[in-house]
């Protein structure tokens, strides 16, 4: 493998020759001095992660001019604006799979943050069968179910780079701390030291995790108490003035001023600037208690920053509320990054997102996009479910799905004989919609080759292809078209989302930095599959390619390639 080399190149200019006739010949010109060579950089011996959720190219490149932290001094290296999360489950738990597994959805198998396994029924709390999975839960664990769960990489098919490091040097420590347990135990993998994430009462783990010894935990999980019984309202940076605006939702429901949480909400509080600089608080005191990067092995810290998406969801991606976000979160890895200086321990950065999002569409209309909509509720599965059932004579409803778009399945109530055709109904009235864009069966998806090529030039079933596993993807899946917010209403507290096929949704920054890069900025897509073998080659992992989707990308400007 080509490492960071750098050749010196020395010029020397001649004396001048005697002029001719009586002019004066000129005076020599002095050789200049060899240039010193400049060190190569040294192997990286701590890989940092980082990935802020919800956090859009769009969001990237709307305030990148306002950076000044830890945002600017990634924003100098090595910097894809147009990254892609290629698949088109966009959503938490699909996005941090791809990470650090150099997989898409259809190969890590999390194919969203949850799906239905009839074949894997439970008995629910009114003594029917649940079929529902949860995408970071233990499904084998007594009394688990999709929403109250002992949470586990059960469903995780594929190591992450955490893992891989362990298998070959069990010196290797990783440490994933983030304010989601989906986002922690994806990038954190199987084989991780330590996996911590935010829970009801603050940072949590597995079970059977002893964590009292800890004193950063107990420290910041108390400082998070006392946030949380007293909030303050953050101070609303002078570039996000134009965005404080009020949006009016419905008649109760008001969005894009910034307020201040209610004491005692700790739901609030996950959507508030204090959130991820707790968390960022944790990361840091954890990389010194491992003391990470100074062992025997190259060690891994993966960081999960949550608010965004927590801002993005409450009250969309365009108000005062998310502009305040962005900037707190560049204050943040500012001093994450000091933190890792003091210590002078070579690290590398890489920082994305696990999917972008959408902002509501009552103020998408008000800017000038007039497509912008919420899904009519007849969508929902439980409405059309309902009708089939009516039509086919069942006393169930005869669809299973989380919402009215991704995967759909067939309920196992309905009988065998019946399923054909139930289905074939529903595929036709999902269709015949006019907020549908597509929908493929899973006969189709399972047909379509895997996609290639660049992420920004797959066509629609490539995207769902990214995303489909025939052990778990539904019996058919559902593509609203652009700008269809799949919310129906405000009653539930969310507003906005993600989670489809288009570019609002799929593109991500991706950004590389190490001390002494030489920076470079490249418009044309990758994917954050290509994340994992890209970081591999910085620290000599070899990754077999037949084993992953993602392909190493050449970050090192020049003659010289990272790459093999």
């Amino acid at each position: 493998m080509k490492r960071f080399s750098h050749t010196v190149f020395c010029a020397f200019l001649a004396s001048a020759s005697s002029a001719a006739n009586t002019q004066t010949a000129p005076a020599p010109v002095a050789a200049p001095k060899p240039q010193a060579v400049k060190p190569a950089p040294a192997q990286p011996k701590l890989i940092v992660a980082i990935s802020i959720d919800q956090f859009s190219s769009d969001l990237f490149n709307e305030y990148r001019t306002t950076f000044r932290g830890g945002l600017k001094r990634l924003s100098q290296g090595v910097v894809f604006p147009a990254g892609y999360q290629s698949h088109a489950a966009t959503e938490t738990c699909p996005g941090h799979s791809t990470i650090l597994t150099g997989s898409r959805p259809a190969r890590t198998g999390i194919i969203a943050n949850s799906w239905f396994m009839p074949k894997m029924a439970r008995s629910g709390k009114d003594g029917k069968p649940e079929y529902a999975v949860y995408c970071a839960e233990d499904p084998s664990e007594k009394g688990s179910s999709s929403t109250n769960y002992l949470a586990s990489p059960f469903f995780l098919n594929v190591p992450t780079l955490g893992d891989r490091l362990k298998e070959i040097n069990a010196a290797s420590r990783v440490i994933s701390v983030a304010g989601k347990d989906r986002a922690a135990i994806m990038m954190g993998g199987e084989k991780a030291d330590k996996t911590l994430w935010w829970g009801s009462k603050g940072f949590e783990s597995y079970k059977g995790v002893d964590l009292s010894a800890d004193v950063s935990i107990k420290s910041i999980n108390a400082l998070a108490m006392a946030q949380i019984a007293t909030p303050r309202k953050p101070l609303l940076p002078v570039h996000c003035a134009s965005r404080h605006k009020d949006i009016a939702l419905s008649p109760t429901v008001s969005i894009g001023t910034v307020t201040k949480a209610k004491p005692g909400d700790a739901r609030a509080f996950r959507g508030t600037t204090s959130f991820d600089s707790l968390t960022v608080d944790l990361a840091i005191q954890q990389f010194k208690s491992a003391k990470l990067g100074q062992g025997e092995g190259v060690d891994v810290l993966a960081l999960g920053l949550s608010g965004t998406d927590y801002v993005g969801h409450g009250t969309g991606t365009a108000g005062g509320e998310m502009c305040a976000q962005i900037d707190a979160v560049d204050v943040h890895l500012g001093r994450l990054f000091a933190a890792l200086d003091l210590s002078a321990v070579p690290y590398a950065v890489v920082l994305t997102a696990d999917h972008g999002g959408l902002d509501v569409p009552e103020r998408s209309r008000i800017q000038g996009l007039p497509a912008a909509q919420r899904v009519d509720k007849d969508l929902l599965p439980s409405f059309i479910g309902g009708k089939l059932a009516m039509r086919f004579g069942q006393t169930q409803n005869a669809l299973l799905g989380d919402g009215p778009f991704g995967d759909i399945y067939v309920s196992p109530a309905m009988p065998e004989e019946r399923r054909t055709e139930i289905l074939a109904a529903a595929i036709s009235m999902y269709r015949d919609h006019p907020q549908v864009a597509a929908v493929f069966t899973k006969e189709e998806l399972i047909a379509a080759p895997a996609p290639s090529g660049p992420p920004e030039d797959w066509s629609l079933r490539d995207r769902y292809k990214a995303s489909f596993n025939a052990e778990r993807s539904g019996d058919f899946v559902v593509a609203l078209k652009p700008y269809v917010t799949p919310i129906p209403n405000t009653s539930s507290g969310y507003y906005a989302t993600h989670g489809s096929p288009w570019g609002y949704d799929r593109k991500v920054p991706i950004l590389f930095w190490w001390r002494g890069i030489t920076p470079f900025e490249q418009p044309g897509g990758i994917e954050t599959a290509d994340i994992l073998p890209t970081v591999a080659s910085l620290i000599n992992l070899n990754i077999p390619s037949e084993e992953i989707d993602g392909r190493c990308v050449d970050i090192i400007q020049g003659a010289a390639s990272n790459c093999r």
